[in-house]
């Protein structure tokens, strides 16, 4: 079984990629988002950076468990960190959260056009 971290891509911003890259990108940042405790960072982390010690505090995690969530969300490019002495410092990376907004768009466009078309008589 292959591991997301085997998968990983930089993020990429302003170069198109081919259907498949951006395929296999748009899954590895879906799968970051698919799940609650992951969801819950990126939500603490929308008021802007945060040292690890108040995301241990505010999702009552062991570190060891936010380490492998952070990590996840790291290697899908959804968030950077920053080492300020013995403290590390994480926040969001715009550009990721933009490529899914647009992915999302893409969808509902898609979705909104196949209805108004579709199965009409």
């Amino acid at each position: 079984m292959a591991t997301t971290a085997s998968r990983t891509k930089p993020v990429r911003t302003g170069l198109p990629l081919a259907r498949e890259d951006r395929a296999e990108r748009l899954a590895d940042l879906f799968h970051a988002l698919s799940d609650p405790t992951r969801i819950r960072i990126l939500a603490a982390l929308r008021n802007g950076e945060q040292c690890v010690c108040n995301l241990t505090g505010l999702l009552v995690a062991q570190q060891s468990r936010l380490s492998f969530h952070m990590k996840t969300l790291k290697d899908a490019g959804l968030v950077r960190d920053r080492r300020e002495g013995r403290w590390i410092h994480y926040s969001l990376v715009p550009e990721a959260v933009e490529e899914i907004r647009i992915a999302l768009e893409e969808l509902e466009a898609a979705a909104k056009s196949c209805a108004a078309s579709c199965c009409r008589t």
